[in-house]
């Protein structure tokens, strides 16, 4: 080494500016050596068997070597296939992973494509890796969703008439694409024989390269105006039944009203006087003839009176005698409530108008992606959309992903049962695969542990046992998730949300309610009473910190905003890996994960 002016010279013409043995480029704590033990622990048969062998060319790529690069680049945020390539060649972690075996991006998103249908095997056998290590706390768990883009944007969406208009201009454009290789086939027979008669020319007579794979955006045209159709066709069904059903309302309401007034008129009828209070249906008509018939009697008592030559006390005007006074009020009341129903009824039927209408306008108006037809615009919370899936995942109380799901449906509503019920399955998973003592109680869950019978009770929780003895004691979700149906579906105890977590929270501090629910409440008024108690308040209180925090991380950590590949399927995929990523390096940056002895 030469020293010059005090300092040590660089020289970068040496042999070696690293040790030449990889395990010294590294700490022997850096994570990527943890990643790479944990993923030649996994069971890869699958990836093996989907690699080609043999034939002519170089030895393919290790498929565990592959699955170690993808799972580093995805926490560190990286899933383009050129900048994981190019990462490679200049990253000492990428380096150490590929050994300086640098893969191209072709094989790299190849793998990546192969992967999609291994991927929720190995997200299984990470999270049983997990619960080895002593990981899955599921006193409490907590599901929520996060909109995820597709690769696609709003603006390639259309409607019906819009993907009618396209796949006429594609027709267009493929019939110009084949009139193009017919004539290149021509040319090309052309220039043979007159190479076989004249001898090789220099020139050539191939088709160009846009030309030899077609696009397959007809294909995805198609499919689009096929679901369309589909959806539009079902809707038409759907529209049709409900305006049977509301005839058959309206004639069976009609028949009631009927049956109604001729009961009220037979007994009438047959005690020859009033009985009971008029129905609601009758009510005006009986009550204005009473009054009628009161203000008549009055004032046939004022003419008596003056056929009398007015002796005695005079009569009141028939309008102010108590019992005309009485009926008459008796009389506005139920003018006014009829009155009211009326209007509430035209309120009723021009809201049913209205959701008419923006039906019609929504079929009308309905729209399917070219480019990616499976995915759908998804309403933001702070406003706006964009093109992509609605992901949901069911998180532990120390951060483990143990279920996702994704679909194109925007609501969170439909998708509570099978998210509970994987949640469920997993959650057995994970508990037969913890270490034997492992605890059940972690700081969150004590809570739960901690509260008498009486109180579990008011909470909403099993009161089997005054401990925690099932995987999952409390499943909470936000008011996304509300439904008759979503409260009493069989699994586990649950907290839905009414409504925003801050007025919650206000509700419970100012209206507290303590003691089981009332036995005569409905589904809706028990969860508002186990809300309001202390107990659920501080449940509840919990659902933020465990089911949003694993999605703030995938966004603003990761970078994780929108897919690399299309369709429900491989978005599934990709939510899964994400998942297996994020365990795994819950698992090192927890410390349960550690290096091995040496």
């Amino acid at each position: 080494m030469l020293v010059a002016k005090g300092y040590r010279r660089v020289e970068r013409d040496q042999q070696f500016l690293m040790p030449p043995d990889m395990r010294e480029w590294l700490a022997a704590d850096d994570p990527v050596w943890l990643v790479i033990e944990a993923v030649a622990g996994l069971d890869t048969s699958r990836l093996h068997a989907k690699r080609r062998i043999g034939g002519v060319g170089r030895a393919g790529y290790d498929p565990e070597m592959l699955l170690t690069l993808l799972i580093w680049a995805w926490a560190q945020g990286q899933r383009s296939s050129r900048k994981i390539e190019w990462l490679c060649s200049r990253d000492v972690g990428f380096r150490v992973i590929c050994a300086g075996d640098v893969p191209d991006h072709v094989t790299i998103a190849r793998f990546r494509a192969e992967l999609a249908d291994v991927v929720e095997e190995l997200f299984t056998q990470v999270l049983v890796l997990c619960a080895r290590l002593g990981m899955g706390q599921l006193g409490v768990a907590a599901i929520d969703s996060v909109k995820i883009a597709s690769d696609a944007s709003l603006s390639a969406n259309r409607t019906e008439k819009g993907l009618r208009a396209a796949a006429v201009e594609q027709a267009g454009v493929d019939a110009a694409r084949a009139a193009a290789r017919a004539a290149a086939a021509a040319h090309a027979a052309t220039d043979a024989a007159e190479d076989e008669r004249f001898g090789p020319g220099q020139g050539g007579g191939g088709m160009p390269a846009e030309l030899v794979e077609p696009s397959a955006r007809a294909s995805r045209i198609a499919k689009a105006l096929a679901e369309l159709e589909a959806e539009n066709a079902v809707r038409a069904r759907a529209r049709e039944g409900a305006e049977q059903r509301q005839r058959e309302r309206e004639q069976a309401e009609v028949v009631r009203r009927d049956a109604i007034v001729a009961d009220y008129q037979r007994r009438r009828d047959e005690q020859g006087q009033r009985v009971g209070l008029p129905p609601v249906e009758i009510r005006v008509q009986v009550l204005t003839r009473n009054w009628e018939q009161a203000r008549a009697a009055q004032q046939a008592k004022i003419e008596r009176w003056l056929a009398a030559g007015g002796r005695g006390r005079r009569p009141a005007a028939p309008d102010e005698e108590y019992m005309v006074k009485r009926v008459r009020a008796a009389l506005d009341r139920a003018l006014a409530a009829e009155a009211a129903i009326t209007q509430a009824q035209a309120v009723t039927r021009a809201a049913r108008a209205r959701k008419a209408a923006e039906r019609a306008v929504n079929d009308k108006d309905a729209q399917r992606n070219i480019t990616d037809p499976e995915s759908r615009p998804m309403p933001l919370r702070g406003g706006g959309w964009l093109q992509g899936f609605n992901c949901q995942a069911v998180t532990s109380s120390d951060g483990l992903i143990i279920a996702t799901g994704v679909t194109n449906n925007p609501s969170d509503c439909p998708g509570f049962t099978e998210m509970m019920g994987k949640a469920t399955t997993a959650a057995d998973l994970i508990i037969s695969h913890h270490p034997a003592g492992t605890p059940q109680t972690p700081a969150i869950t004590t809570l739960l542990n901690d509260y008498t019978t009486a109180q579990r009770v008011s909470a909403g929780l099993d009161t089997t046992g005054e401990t925690c003895t099932a995987p999952i004691q409390m499943l909470l979700a936000d008011a996304g998730y509300l439904s008759v149906d979503n409260l009493t579906a069989a699994g586990p105890a649950r907290l839905i949300a009414l409504g925003k977590r801050r007025d919650l929270a206000t509700t419970a501090r100012t209206r507290p309610t303590t003691g089981p629910p009332p036995t005569d409440a409905s589904v809706i008024e028990q969860t508002d009473h186990r809300l309001r108690t202390p107990q659920g308040a501080a449940l509840y209180k919990q659902r933020g910190h465990i089911a949003e925090t694993p999605f703030g991380h995938a966004k603003h950590n990761l970078g994780f905003r929108r897919f690399t590949s299309r369709g429900t399927n491989r978005a599934a995929a990709e939510f899964n890996f994400h998942a297996l990523v994020h365990n795994l390096f819950k698992a090192i940056k927890t410390r349960h994960l550690t290096p091995a002895p040496c």
